[in-house]
């Protein structure tokens, strides 16, 4: 039978088409909606594995100073920007002070939800709530940037952001950023164990290795130190003292640092200048060397 087009007579072939019809509908609907939603899932999953920065913003925890916009999409007279104030709570039309401190977006959401249906104001109130200003967390950055300072922390605020804000790195910084954590408050008043320092390797980091770009908390301080020195001297076109800013650099890359080598230099007569243990050795190398923070690069002249 022709599932598409309908029988042109018989009241029982009618019924059977029609049965069979709705059948195929229900089976259908089962399959096809629940690999709809698997497909959805896997999809939101994907994202926020691929940009984990966003997902942690969805959990922001709202805190005094903050502004936050608050939309009533069926009494446009009540939506507007509330400051939170420093007790943590705001105050709303009808329902006066609601507590916003401490809680995510879709908290104060639910609250400001619940306060307006139990106060016989709606019946189904529907609203939103966004943040406008981020400004009760913060985060410092410090060290070897262009803007060193407080910045406020926003929804998913990651590294690469609070870099981008801070101007970049400065050409003297070291392949490094530091990220420590601010202590967590524990019940009663405690602290919570310090966490270990995030180091992070912002060439790795420039090259797209996105699990690199950490999430940042409330109170975070991240430090970009200061790259250590080679100092180049000799047969060379820029003598002088250059940032070390990757640990596997080779002689000719340092070398390359300082202009190269000029006419009257040799590649076959180059010695680094090391302490080791205290005292000064002077090392034969070659350009595939590996050099060290400290070492002086000697280039000698050509004898011939």
């Amino acid at each position: 039978m022709d599932n598409k087009n309908p029988p042109t007579r018989g009241p029982v072939t009618w019924i059977a088409w029609i049965g069979r019809s709705v059948v195929l509908a229900l089976v259908s609907t089962a399959l096809i909606g629940p690999i709809a939603a698997q497909t959805q899932t896997q999809a939101q999953t994907q994202a926020q594995a691929q940009n984990p920065a966003a997902a942690q913003g969805n959990d922001y925890m709202v805190g005094p100073q903050d502004v936050l916009t608050i939309t009533m999409y069926d009494q446009a007279d009540l939506s507007g920007r509330y400051s939170v104030d420093a007790d943590g709570s705001f105050t709303f039309p009808l329902v006066g002070r609601v507590k916003a401190s401490g809680m995510t977006l879709r908290q104060v959401e639910s609250q400001l939800i619940a306060k307006l249906k139990d106060g016989g104001f709606f019946p189904n109130p529907q609203l939103s709530v966004t943040i406008e200003q981020y400004k009760s967390q913060k985060v410092f950055i410090v060290g070897e940037v262009r803007s060193p300072g407080m910045y406020p922390l926003s929804g998913g605020m990651s590294l690469v952001e609070v870099l981008a804000r801070a101007g970049s790195t400065l050409p003297s910084a070291s392949g490094e950023a530091v990220i420590v954590h601010d202590a967590t408050p524990g019940p009663n008043g405690t602290t919570a164990p310090q966490e270990d320092p995030v180091r992070v390797d912002l060439h790795e980091l420039q090259k797209g290795v996105y699990s690199l770009n950490v999430a940042l908390r409330d109170g975070d301080t991240i430090f970009v130190p200061q790259a250590e020195s080679v100092y180049v001297f000799g047969q060379v076109k820029n003598p002088g003292a250059y940032p070390l800013q990757k640990s596997n650099t080779t002689v000719l890359q340092a070398l390359a640092l300082a202009g190269g080598i000029t006419e009257r230099g040799s590649t076959s007569r180059i010695r680094i200048v090391r302490v080791v243990k205290g005292e000064k050795k002077e090392i034969k190398v070659k350009l595939t060397d590996l050099v060290l923070a400290g070492d002086s690069i000697v280039v000698h002249e050509r004898i011939f």
